[in-house]
């Protein structure tokens, strides 16, 4: 994705002084058909028209899923790379959609991705979407919502602006601004955080979260906050794309599990999925689409149900 793509991603929240040529932002609960087919744009996602269907994978899904011929997917479109919009500012891209398109060849049905706040997905999946599939970190308290099944691991990164010139030391944050997107673990954190600099009688952190993580990127860039906080592949991305406006900060932290969420009640479901992507695992499509997205550092090769083992 090029500087003026991120750009276009940015411009739903910076002003048009700042930046110029901004394509139409993406609407909430709008659904959108994932064909997996190619393009010239350089946001092309991996090709999965090729997968054919599993017959003995897809008869493991239920009639509440098949019965329309959909596979519904939320997703929280400006995470890139695993979830956004390309330049038209209209159509799903990245590592997370081409799985879910993948998903939807394997069980012979076709995907819709369906825009959402991330905060709202985990409680819309089973009524609204039959997947949520948008870098949910599995934590015992979502798998007590929503079944998960394994995909992909992640660190977290700080990022700040480029030089740090807030002198920004993540071993001590108190009196600092921190920008994270709403409903995350990064938001946890840097909540948690603020209660300890409180607790200890030092200057307050204050937390700005905000509903897409576009906008965390922009609070940095723009000087509102001092420094973001992401998944590593997401800051990793957002800094490539700012045209050395940005840098990480420290090393990664941690590395924890993602996964696909499914309603808590449907084990069929959730059994359909782990075989599916298990599969994708397996044939080395699920590979593939990380490579084409430089992401492949956070593979896995095993596809778990409700993983005890979350880091």
């Amino acid at each position: 994705m090029s500087f003026k793509a991120f750009k276009t991603a940015l411009a739903c929240t910076l002003s048009a002084a700042m930046l110029l040529g901004a394509a139409a932002c993406g609407t909430k609960d709008e659904a959108t058909s994932g064909s997996g087919s190619s393009s010239s744009s350089s946001t092309t996602g991996y090709d999965v028209s090729g997968i054919k269907k599993d017959a003995s994978i897809a008869a493991m899904l239920p009639d509440s899923v098949t019965k329309d011929g959909k596979l519904t997917v939320g997703m929280e479109l400006t995470y890139a790379p695993a979830e956004f919009l390309k330049e038209d500012g209209k159509t799903p891209v990245g590592y997370d959609v081409d799985l879910s398109n993948a998903l939807g060849k394997v069980f012979g049905l076709d995907t819709q991705i369906i825009s959402a706040s991330f905060d709202s997905i985990v409680p819309s999946v089973g009524s609204k979407y039959d997947l949520g599939i948008t870098s949910l970190t599995i934590t015992k308290e979502r798998m007590d919502a929503v079944n998960f099944v394994s995909y992909y691991k992640a660190g977290a990164t700080w990022v700040v602006k480029k030089g740090n010139p807030q002198k920004v030391d993540t071993s001590d944050l108190c009196g600092k601004k921190i920008a994270v997107q709403t409903g995350t673990v990064e938001e946890e954190d840097a909540n948690k955080a603020a209660k300890q600099c409180k607790t200890d009688g030092k200057k307050t952190i204050e937390v700005l979260s905000s509903k897409l993580q576009t906008d965390a990127a922009t609070n940095v860039v723009t000087g509102k906050a001092d420094v973001f906080y992401a998944d590593s592949p997401v800051a990793g991305y957002a800094i490539s794309q700012t045209d050395g406006q940005l840098q990480a900060l420290g090393k990664d932290e941690g590395s924890v599990k993602q996964g696909i969420a499914i309603a808590k009640n449907d084990d069929q479901t959730t059994k359909a999925v782990q075989k599916a992507v298990q599969k994708l695992m397996d044939d080395g499509t699920y590979m593939k689409i990380l490579k084409h997205w430089g992401v492949q550092s956070g593979a896995l090769d095993k596809a778990e149900i409700n993983p005890t083992d979350l880091s």
